[in-house]
């Protein structure tokens, strides 16, 4: 009988280790300690290049700094029209944009360091909202020109492009980004009270 509480006993407590390990399993892993960076300035003059998808230069414009905003630049993006022979709306087979942005680096001596963390990013169709499968050349060449600038890790890239044609494309571009640990505010002029007329 005793040899029978025994058994019981261990296999109870054997049930009970299990258990916890597999709660332990379940639970993510701890947050890596925060890391200093410094701002990063670029400029960069980007030729859309895609054979699929024609954009105007202000619509080429528009994408490229929802893509930087996306992939962690710092909020004050300037993403303006090139030079472009078409149009304003009107789509440009040599469409062109002027890039100002600003990344996150590991932090060096010159700079007051800024608080930073490895933040996920995927960009797929419908992130950013706006991305479409129509824009899969155009994240094939942001990721082969502008996301060097950028400090990332764990890069997994399985977008494939298809040219003249969407049926078989896809996007599918996963990384960890450093980025500012607390949002930087955008500057916001001081607002000013109409005066009332009387």
């Amino acid at each position: 009988m005793k040899a029978l509480r025994k058994m019981a006993a261990s296999m109870l407590a054997a049930a009970g280790v299990l258990a916890a390990a597999t709660v332990l399993a379940d639970q993510p892993p701890p947050a890596s300690a925060p890391e200093s960076g410094n701002w990063q300035k670029h400029q960069y003059s980007f030729q859309y290049m895609g054979f699929t998808s024609t954009y105007s230069c202000d619509g080429l414009a528009d994408q490229l700094k929802r893509l930087l905003l996306a992939a962690g630049a710092r909020p004050d993006v300037k993403s303006a029209p090139g030079a472009c022979a078409s149009q304003f709306g009107r789509p440009d087979k040599f469409a062109r944009a002027d890039l100002t942005f600003f990344t996150l680096a590991p932090a060096g001596a010159e700079e007051p360091p800024v608080a930073g963390a490895w933040r996920p990013v995927a960009i797929t169709p419908r992130s950013p909202r706006e991305l479409g499968i129509g824009d899969c050349e155009l994240v094939e060449q942001f990721k082969s020109s502008v996301l060097p600038m950028f400090t990332t890790r764990h890069v997994d890239d399985h977008t494939t492009c298809i040219p003249h044609q969407f049926a078989g494309s896809t996007i599918d571009l996963k990384f960890e980004s450093f980025v500012a640990a607390k949002p930087t505010p955008r500057f916001s002029p001081p607002k000013v009270s109409a005066a009332t007329v009387k």
